[in-house]
């Protein structure tokens, strides 16, 4: 099987660097490596890679900023397909090839008699930029997130739904502020850390990675990378049971009249969500405005319609 690394990230997003059996490839700045890649955060011999049966041997030669696979910092290991790996701002996933030549993205090096390759600029960006840069399609927040975890990255990760853009500030790999600007604006803006774990639900959009500024928060979340996954996934995982319980987030819904159950069965955020989702008139204006997380909120929903506080209009 013919294997290539493709980029998914970094200035070089697009491009594909086939592999040949046996041959060993160095990374690196220096231009006289096999596959250069112009950045600072690119040591000038970064790392060095072989393809042998099948998978893809790769040896991180003492760089400066390291090299992961999987999120994980490594000397050496082997890889395979779909695995991603980081180097500089560059995330590469090793894919097999079908065949098709025409996908061939890097050219020789003008250097006389050599066999060095160069990996073509995409984008348009200029060659000493190192702004990273992607789709959550090729590389989803939560395979990204421990990316930047551990590689202790600084800087703000911008990620653009078209109706919405999120923001997540980190800082030396910790998320430290995570914020939901909606098309339009008007809506409440959702405490940091719900927002973060509504947008490692998103699985469309666009990202890039902008620098970090001197913008101080007055709240902050501060958690670590695996902290942040871990506590994400638990209340997926939960959300997922709710949903055939739970109606369209877009339902419009109101409070049953006469109301027969007594409002002093409910707990002080049972009251909250229920004030909440009168007011704003469907279950996902009560989910965005609430300050509990979306599990909790969803929770509390799905006993007010089935206690018999709510219903859901027509």
């Amino acid at each position: 099987m013919a294997l290539a690394l493709r980029f998914i990230s970094g200035k070089y997003q697009g491009g594909e660097f086939p592999l040949e059996e046996n041959r060993e490839v160095l990374v690196g700045r220096s231009s006289d490596l096999d596959m250069v890649l112009v950045e600072e955060m690119v040591s000038r011999k970064h790392a060095r890679l072989q393809l042998t049966q099948g998978r893809i041997d790769i040896e991180d030669l003492g760089s400066t900023n390291g090299t992961f696979v999987n999120g994980e910092r490594i000397t050496r290991m082997s890889v395979g397909e779909g695995d991603r790996i980081l180097i500089g701002s560059n995330i590469l996933r090793v894919v097999s090839l079908d065949g098709d030549v025409a996908k061939l993205t890097v050219k020789p090096s003008t250097s006389t008699g050599s066999n060095r390759r160069v990996v073509r600029r995409f984008n348009g960006v200029a060659p000493g930029e190192t702004r990273m840069s992607g789709s959550l399609e090729d590389i989803p927040l939560p395979d990204l997130l421990p990316l930047f975890g551990s590689s202790k990255k600084d800087g703000i990760l911008l990620i653009d739904r078209g109706i919405s853009v999120g923001r997540v500030v980190l800082k030396s790999g910790i998320v430290h502020f995570a914020q939901i600007d909606r098309e339009g604006g008007g809506a409440e803006p959702l405490p940091p850390l719900k927002a973060v774990y509504r947008m490692l639900t998103w699985e469309t959009g666009v990202f890039e990675l902008d620098p970090l500024d001197d913008q101080v928060y007055s709240e902050v979340i501060d958690l670590s990378v695996q902290e942040v996954l871990m506590e994400a996934f638990r209340q997926k995982d939960e959300l997922a049971q709710l949903h055939a319980r739970l109606p369209l987030l877009t339902a419009k819904v109101s409070m049953i009249r006469p109301l027969e159950p007594k409002l002093s069965d409910l707990d002080a955020a049972e009251l909250d969500v229920l004030q909440l989702a009168y007011n704003r008139g469907t279950l996902g204006g009560a989910m965005d405005t609430s300050p509990l997380s979306d599990l909790d909120t969803a929770k509390a929903l799905v006993r007010l319609i089935e206690q018999g506080y709510l219903q859901i209009d027509p």
